[in-house]
């Protein structure tokens, strides 16, 4: 082994040893908020997540959540680590990847570099490889339980494969390669399709290689025909061959009468043996090209066979099931994501177009299991639109009226106006590709404003003295100056002109995981989250720009240095301090998760704000996916059964809460199979015929007989259920109640045998229409809980006959008029508050709580119920209770960690209003000094901190009225308690900003 070799590999494996020490040493230690809590839940129990399910990934987590052996609370850390390990191993093929096409631009093999050569592409790796394992979104991904490190992983080894394929001149040992990478790009089908938009690209180089000249024309055919297997392995393999195994089913099971799943057996069988016939043919008959094909084909079925985990784990019904894939029908939808519904690409409807029609489309039937053969019980809708209301390339594409009050303010339309194709495309380029792709890659390589949502990128030239205090302490907020974007952007001119064809290659795969990526995903108008960690496939590929840049950065900037070797280590060492060694000081303090614990902390104060046996409902990711982890991998409080709503919506869901888990008991649902199967009782539209209150349990047993009397006709011509009242009731026995022992005793005297309310005009969902099936059977004889993390409308208008307990809403038999956000019991919220709830590490200033996420949700939720059991104390008289509240929520909630927010006026109102002024008076001074700070920063000095001021949500004018309002409230609450010098104080500051904005 020459010198270049064993430096090559020794310096890969040091690389590989900086990442995984990084990465090891700020991961999450449990598990993290969105999908980790679910991924982890899957990987111990292997159940089957979201679709389309990462199988592969969880196998993996399956044997490393054994290594926690019987302390099942470093199940989370055990999983934690396979991303770890996985994105360190994406720095190791990077830096051989880098190395690699280094030594084309060189233009020498391994062994015949010289001493500057081969310091120069060593380099080159070290440099490129330490800025991507230093860089912004992927190294979010490398410490948590997602998908998306092996995924990296993934596309990593998979270019890595295709370049050193490049190299072999052996045929044999060339096809074995190939072999070799197809199996690759099957499993990576297990863990994300990701992977799979390097196929086009990685055509090129087979391409290159092969052709004895190389053409224009020949390098689109290539590319054509990369597109062609992308498409074969998308749609042909993925979903193709489980649609053509139900074609087999439906003929063995409809036409021959034989039992279910011997069509998709035969079917199996079948393509195992021609695929045998096939390979044994082509070498039989020495057809290389065509045995190399099909071997490849068998491989990346071998690798995607690890899909089978979700039919095998299915059909033992695990508590986490989504979409049961059990069977052929239920597989093929959990494969094709059906559940999330899909958008137009290419060609489609834009938010202002007319519906005229809709109608069956009998050529894509829907069908069901009976007893011995499968039926046709519905068809998929048609729509038609009204003429040139349609367009291409839709990208104002959402119906959701809240997603078009956004299109018409941000492309300026009048309410009646309809946008045109230039408005569609003005919405790609400055939202799509700008605030959903350059505002990301200009995180990773340029510098992040802050981690506040939808900031944008660093302003360089801004000293970090010149900004307040709550920017200037952000740890999300870093400034590279640039240096890595313009090292890649040298990269870039260096390889188009040294190496075009591998320039053609690079480029490729960048946009094909970048901006080709967007136009697929068509995001609406407003996310969830961030989305960056999508794209860290086209931010791997700047950094093999980055390291060639320094290859450049050697050959045009330091040429006046005579000797090669010291202009070599010149190069290296400048680039080596000015990117990677500037950026990972930065980075760590928005990455490092070590000791952060509230995300589970979180979910068991939900739980335990629930009595015995609840039944407890859900909305979103962040108040399901950590609960699942809490109960499946911790056993916390299985007794409640957790009920998400945005699932409810599904018959999957519905039969799996039909059932009993654990200690929870089934849910008393009433309605059959047949009754909510997908596509009946979708949706329950708003049809008044009366204007009396409906009794509930009546209007269920209307709606599971489809009575008449509740029906109206839609435009395909089926009669479909309705809502026909905005009043709606529900009579119970008062003694059956109170002998439940639940009722307060000093409010049996509001129970009156009758729940009525009013729903309001609006259409019922089926998770609503299955929620009101529940309080109608459950006869209050389990506690039905809503949590408080809930949308308005969750609620069905019910929040007046909702007590609040702690982070969640009990129902009960008897309303407070005018509790239009529920009433305190106050004893046990107290109990449930101060006794039950945990805070680890939330008093440790050390600890990174990120504002996108921890300043969210669960820091509202948690001061929101402290401050509604402090007011409801401080309105029945006691005083010293409601100073004792206040006192613990400071404690475990301290402004030193998570800094006081807008909730926290009332703190100062409450401390005034029961007796400690000198504490209510320290928190609103502590709150006016950084809202003037925040002013005089966003006013006085003109500045937006790279908030996104057209698209994000959180514009600079948002900003500004926000801390008016915060200075406003204070200066208030001051003045109502007596302290007219704060007030004044206060409202001088007030007045001094608002002159200037109005």
């Amino acid at each position: 082994m020459n010198n270049f070799k064993r430096l090559n590999n020794i310096t890969g494996w040091a690389t590989f040893a900086v990442a995984l020490i990084t990465y090891t040493l700020t991961v999450e230690p449990t598990a993290s908020f969105w999908d980790c809590g679910e991924f982890i839940a899957c990987s111990f129990k292997l159940q089957v997540p979201h679709p389309s399910g990462a199988p592969f990934f969880l196998l993996i987590g399956r044997m490393a959540s054994l290594l926690a052996g019987s302390d099942v609370t470093k199940v989370a850390l055990m999983v934690n680590m396979v991303s770890v390990i996985s994105s360190a191993f994406t720095i190791l093929f990077l830096f051989w990847s880098i190395s690699l096409l280094g030594r084309k631009l060189v233009g020498k093999k391994a062994d015949e570099l010289n001493q500057s050569e081969t310091i120069l592409v060593i380099g080159a790796s070290l440099v490129g490889a330490l800025a991507y394992t230093f860089s912004d979104s992927f190294w979010f991904s490398a410490v948590e339980a997602e998908v998306y490190g092996m995924s990296s992983f993934f596309t990593a080894i998979v270019i890595w494969a295709a370049l050193h394929w490049e190299l072999i001149e052996d045929e044999a040992a060339e096809n074995r390669w190939l072999i070799f990478t197809a199996y690759l790009v099957g499993l990576s089908i297990g863990v994300h399709l990701l992977n799979l938009v390097t196929i086009p690209a990685l055509a090129l180089i087979y391409y290159y290689k092969k052709a004895k000249k190389v053409t224009k024309l020949g390098q689109v055919i290539a590319f054509m025909g990369g597109m062609v297997v992308l498409g074969i392995v998308n749609v042909g393999v993925i979903t193709g061959l489980p649609s053509m195994a139900f074609s087999f089913e439906k003929l063995f099971v409809n036409g021959f009468g034989m039992p279910f799943s011997s069509g998709s057996l035969f079917f199996v069988i079948l393509l195992i043996g021609a695929l045998a016939y096939g390979i044994f043919y082509t070498h039989k008959k020495g057809k290389a090209i065509a045995n190399t094909a099909l071997l490849s084909f068998a491989f990346i079925l071998i690798g995607y066979s690890t899909y089978t985990i979700a039919l095998i784990r299915s059909n033992y019904n695990p508590p986490i099931n989504e979409n049961n894939p059990s069977n052929v029908l239920n597989y093929v939808s959990y494969l094709k994501r059906e559940q999330y519904g899909s958008r137009p690409l290419l060609y489609g409807p834009v938010f202002s177009s007319q519906l005229t029609n809709i109608k069956r489309n009998e050529s894509d039937p829907l069908y069901k299991m009976s007893k011995d053969k499968y039926e046709i019980y519905d068809y998929r809708p048609e729509y038609e639109w009204a003429p040139g209301s349609q367009m291409l390339l839709p990208r104002v594409w959402s119906s959701d009226p809240s997603h078009q009050q956004i299109y018409r303010s941000n492309l300026n339309l009048a309410p009646e106006q309809k946008p045109k194709f230039a408005d569609n495309i003005k919405f790609m380029f400055k939202f799509q590709f700008g605030h959903m792709y350059f505002r990301y890659f200009m995180w990773n390589y340029w510098g992040r404003a802050s981690d506040i949502e939808s900031s944008g990128p660093v302003n360089i030239t801004e000293a970090k003295s010149e900004l307040p205090s709550p920017l200037r302490e952000n740890r999300g907020r870093t400034n590279f100056y640039g240096l890595p974007f313009i090292l890649g952007l040298i990269g870039v001119i260096y390889q188009l002109f040294r190496r075009e064809r591998d320039f053609i290659v690079t480029l490729l795969l960048f946009l094909f995981m970048g901006l080709a990526l967007v136009v697929f995903l068509n995001s609406p108008p407003v996310e969830p989250r961030e989305r960056d960690y999508i794209y860290v496939g086209s931010f791997y590929i700047w950094a093999i720009w980055i390291g060639i840049g320094v290859m450049g950065l050697a050959d045009w900037v330091f040429k006046f240095i005579k000797d090669a070797t010291t202009r070599a280590g010149a190069a290296t060492v400048v680039a080596l301090v000015a990117v990677p060694v500037l950026m990972a000081p930065q980075t760590w303090k928005g990455h490092d998760r070590s000791n952060r614990y509230h995300q589970v902390d979180f979910a068991k104060n939900l739980l335990n704000s629930c009595a015995p046996n609840a039944i407890l409902f859900t909305g979103g990711d962040n108040d399901t996916f950590p609960l699942w982890y809490a109960q499946e991998v911790e056993g916390v409080r299985t007794d409640v059964r957790v009920c998400n709503l945005s699932l409810l919506g599904t018959d999957w869901y519905i039969d799996q809460m039909k059932r009993k888990t654990y200690e929870s008991e089934a849910l008393p649902i009433s309605f059959e199979f047949d009754q909510y199967i997908s596509g009946i009782n979708d949706q329950l539209l708003f049809a008044e015929k009366t204007k009396d209150p409906i009794d509930l349990k009546q209007y269920m047993q209307f709606v599971k007989t489809n009575n008449q009397l509740i029906q109206e006709q839609v435009m395909t011509g089926d009669f479909i259920n309705t809502l026909p009242s905005k009043q709606l009731s529900l009579n119970y026995d008062i003694e059956s109640v109170k002998k439940l022992g639940f009722i307060p005793k000093e409010k049996e005297a509001l129970l009156n045998g009758q729940v009525r309310w009013e729903i309001g005009e609006r259409s019922l969902l089926k998770n609503d229409l299955i929620m009101l099936d529940i309080i109608a059977q459950n006869d209050w004889k389990r506690p039905i809980y809503y949590a408080g993390t809930l949308a308005s409308e969750n609620y069905l208008n019910l929040k007046e006959y909702m007590q609040l307990e702690g982070y969640a809403y009990r129902l009960m038999p008897f309303k407070e008029d005018g509790a239009s956000d529920g009433f305190v019991n106050t004893d046990i919220m107290y109990k449930n508050m101060m006794n039950k709830m945990a805070w680890r590490e939330m008093q440790n200033p050390e600890v990174y709580y990120d504002s996108e996420t921890y300043l969210k949700v669960p820091i509202i939720t948690a001061r929101y119920a402290f401050l509604r059991l402090v007011d409801q104390l401080t309105r029945d008289g006691n005083k010293a209770k409601a100073l004792e509240v206040l006192d613990h929520a400071n404690k475990v909630l301290p402004d030193k960690v998570i800094p006081y927010d807008q909730l926290c006026a009332n703190y100062a109102l409450f401390y005034l209003e029961n007796g400690n002024a000198k504490k209510g008076l320290e928190i609103a001074d502590t709150m006016v000094k950084r809202a003037d700070e925040m002013l005089t920063y966003f006013i006085g000095k003109g500045r937006d901190f790279g908030v996104q001021v057209e698209w994000g949500p959180n514009n600079v004018n948002e900003y500004i009225q926000f801390n008016l309002r915060i200075i406003q409230v204070l200066a208030n609450i001051a003045q109502q308690n007596g302290q007219n010098e704060a007030a004044q104080r206060y409202q001088k500051i007030y007045e001094k900003h608002a002159g200037k904005v109005q």
